[in-house]
């Protein structure tokens, strides 16, 4: 018996799977790597448990519980007047060429900024080769900017545009044992608690936004002052990147 978790690229896995191994030591947990556009799939056909993936998914015949969002961040050469600046807006990039790859996982509403390039490249990482190579920028989630490091390259923030986000997702139906398990390590459950009862309930309260029902006994009232937070300071400004005359 294994359990076999498909991950999509700039996902990283470790820090469950270490966890995993040592909770459940007994069985094996299989890695196996997808493109984005084949991590739904391959839990429908059955080749994963489950799945790291990328929203949107297809609710249709599967449960997926959101996990958390990846920032959006602009790749561009070492340099390149942009990377000058702490962070960037879609203005600034309104003269250069901006990649648009067929496997872009972010969901634009509005046309790329910046200017079209005059063919796509296939994939992300080939998009990053032309970055490195002068032809243009690239606007991704960090996490494949850091997957698809050069030496050449950087990257500076992109608050303003559109941001992915990653979710655990596995078939519809009775969860396994063994899923329960994985979805007690990804949501931070400790031993005790990630062998409590009711985890797919938990699950399913999670995947819909809300929260599973209390025990009685678990429920406290708020102490004095509880809720206050203390400043944290003003936020940094960011520089604003000059174009070279």
């Amino acid at each position: 018996m294994t359990f076999r978790l498909a991950y999509v690229p700039g996902v990283t896995p470790a820090k469950w799977v270490r966890t995993w191994r040592e909770r459940v030591p007994e069985v094996p947990l299989t890695l196996v790597r997808v493109t984005a556009a084949d991590a739904e799939a391959a839990v429908r056909r059955g080749e994963a448990d489950a799945a790291l993936l990328r929203l949107p998914v297809d609710r249709e015949g599967l449960h997926a519980i959101p996990l958390y969002i990846e920032a959006t961040v602009v790749i561009v050469p070492k340099d390149h007047f942009l990377a000058a600046a702490e962070e960037l807006s879609e203005k600034d990039l309104a003269e250069d060429v901006v990649l648009h790859p067929f496997d872009d996982v972010l969901e634009w509403t509005e046309p790329l900024p910046g200017r079209p390039a005059i063919e796509r490249p296939v994939t992300t990482e080939d998009a990053v080769e032309l970055v490195s190579a002068g032809v243009g920028l690239l606007v991704a989630p960090q996490s494949l900017a850091r997957l698809h490091h050069r030496k050449d390259l950087t990257y500076r923030p992109l608050p303003t545009a559109p941001t992915s986000q990653v979710a655990l997702s596995w078939p519809a139906g009775e969860t396994s044992e063994l899923m329960e398990q994985f979805i007690g390590i990804v949501r931070g459950r400790t031993v005790n608690s990630s062998r409590g009862s009711q985890p797919a309930e938990k699950a399913k309260a999670a995947e819909r936004g809300g929260q599973p029902p209390a025990k009685a006994a678990e429920r406290r009232k708020p102490t004095a002052g509880a809720g206050r937070q203390r400043s944290t300071g003003a936020p940094k400004g960011r520089g604003k990147p000059r174009r070279r005359g």
